[in-house]
């Protein structure tokens, strides 16, 4: 040990601090250093090739073609999906058509919601699993698949299970009939959540379902068609394609889909839209964000800043409704920065699977290249750029948390959806300043409020064009509570009462 780790370890010792194991070490910065905490893979069981999911059985895809799916941690491959044409979806199409006009119209309601049940009982007994396979396929923390992703997955099958014989109370004075064919596609941030949240309402309301997961993130969708057949959901009632965008384009655009449903970029969005025009189809589009995180003067400061690193950071930015931009009154600027500085250095970025980690790896080479190119442009554009220095993994598609200042309105970084774990920053002076940047974008996802005013969060809250603001927090979810955006950022709600309207036509 050099002379200056020794006094470093020395100062702390006096001051009352222990390490929690023999092998604990005081890293340059005076914060212990974690031993190594992976998570087991024994539990899973990872086959090298899967096939699509349709009319109840894994049926080779009609051309023979499948495509790799590395793990971003490692850069190695993982598995391999099969990829669906229109041949494919074709097949699946007609055996959701079939279920829909045979059993799964037959059986009553309350049948339906024991399946539901009996599907989110499935997903908690094999959380672990699933965790682990969110992890390793799409690079997210195993903290975060363990603790947020899997519960709420079977919260929301377990919500929409009890709605399935009452939606006489949902709909009042009205009558509820499904739409038929739900077409769903979901990205690659949220793999098995994204997938409740569509599933578990059209299944509720007596429709079929068609979806296509991610490319990059196909694992846990598959890992779900294994609990359908457990479950011993009839056959067609949920049939699984994998693929990439033209899959996509397959189910969108075909003639006997009743509904899409559909999760992603707006650039897609507006292509999926432009593609119904005309038509009968329904649709949702849940797409891009900015988010706007507010702090006032007066807001619980540690707390914010807390929230802040949860807003954008613990979820590499992964969340389209990350709060990315931070707005910050201006007597309190150089204080927030500085603790948010301090506090990024705690932050360890390494292997998903590490239960210590609190920033995975970035989900695709893609993703991480535009990442990249982004934080080129935000140095040309100006902006001064700020980078914790932990150490990053030889192997793999890791980034290190940023931040921006001095940055404007006008900035590439400011304006667009970078989905990365990087953060701008901007100050304010008036609450009349602050809402009028927040405004100042063509998304309207999600915001956040820091203020200990009752009337502030209300004022603020009510003049930001977002479909959610959390207040004094961040990224909350709830299967009750709806979600969804304004402007560019999407039509319609998923989630709570609000999503169930998307798949019924009431009479």
């Amino acid at each position: 040990m050099d002379d200056e780790k020794q006094t470093a370890d020395a100062e702390t010792v006096e001051k009352g601090f222990k390490p929690s194991s023999p092998n604990s070490k005081l890293d340059f910065n005076g914060f212990w250093e974690y031993d190594d905490a992976p998570q087991s893979t024994d539990s899973v069981d990872i086959e090298e090739q899967y096939n699509l999911f349709i009319d109840g059985e894994f049926v080779s895809p009609t051309k023979g073609r499948y495509f790799e799916s590395i793990n971003p941690a490692t850069e190695q491959s993982l598995t391999s999906f099969a990829e669906a044409t229109k041949q494919d979806v074709d097949n699946a199409v007609e055996a959701a058509r079939k279920a829909f006009e045979g059993s799964w119209s037959t059986i009553s309601a309350k049948e339906r919601g024991k399946y539901i049940f009996r599907l989110a009982r499935l997903i908690k007994e094999r959380a672990r699993e699933f965790a682990i396979l969110e992890s390793m396929d799409g690079g997210k923390p195993i903290r975060e698949s363990r603790d947020v992703d899997v519960p709420l997955a079977a919260a929301h099958f377990f919500y929409y299970a009890g709605w399935a014989d009452k939606l006489e109370y949902a709909f009042p004075a009205r009558k509820a009939e499904p739409l038929g064919v739900a077409g769903q596609i979901i990205p690659w941030n949220f793999p098995l959540l994204m997938l409740a949240w569509k599933i578990a309402p059209a299944l509720a309301t007596g429709n079929t379902v068609v979806l296509k997961p991610a490319e990059s993130t196909s694992l846990t969708a598959l890992k779900f068609a294994e609990l359908c057949r457990d479950a011993g959901l009839p056959d067609g009632v949920v049939n699984i394609v994998t693929g990439a965008g033209q899959t996509g384009s397959q189910i969108v655009n075909h003639d006997d889909i009743d509904k899409i449903a559909f999760t992603g970029s707006t650039k897609v969005g507006k292509i999926i839209k432009k593609s119904l025009a005309g038509t009968d189809t329904k649709y949702t589009l849940e797409l891009g964000g900015k988010g706007p995180n507010i702090i006032f003067e007066d807001a619980p400061i540690d707390q914010a800043v807390e929230g802040i690193i949860n807003a954008i950071f613990f979820n590499q930015g992964h969340v389209c409704c990350a709060g990315s931009r931070l707005f910050v009154q201006e007597g309190i600027a150089d204080e927030v920065i500085q603790k948010l500085r301090d506090r990024m250095e705690t932050l360890i970025v390494g292997d998903p699977l590490d239960k210590n980690t609190d920033i995975g790896a970035i989900n695709s080479e893609q993703q991480y290249n535009k990442i990249n190119e982004y934080l080129e442009v935000g140095v040309n554009e100006g902006a001064d750029m700020y980078q914790n220095s932990c150490e990053l993994p030889e192997k793999g598609y890791y980034c290190r948390p940023t931040l921006f200042t001095n940055v404007s309105q006008s900035n590439k970084i400011v304006q667009e959806e970078i989905f990365g774990p990087v953060l701008t920053i901007q100050t304010f002076r008036t609450v009349e300043e602050g809402i009028e940047k927040a405004n100042n974008t063509p998304y309207g996802l999600a915001g956040g409020v820091w203020t200990d005013k009752g009337s502030k969060i209300f004022n603020v809250s009510s003049n930001i064009r977002n479909g959610i603001v959390w207040a004094n927090t961040y990224n909350k979810f709830d299967p009750t509570s709806p979600f969804g955006g304004y402007k560019e950022s999407g039509e319609g709600r998923e989630g709570g009462l609000h999503g169930l309207y998307p798949y019924v036509k009431l009479k």
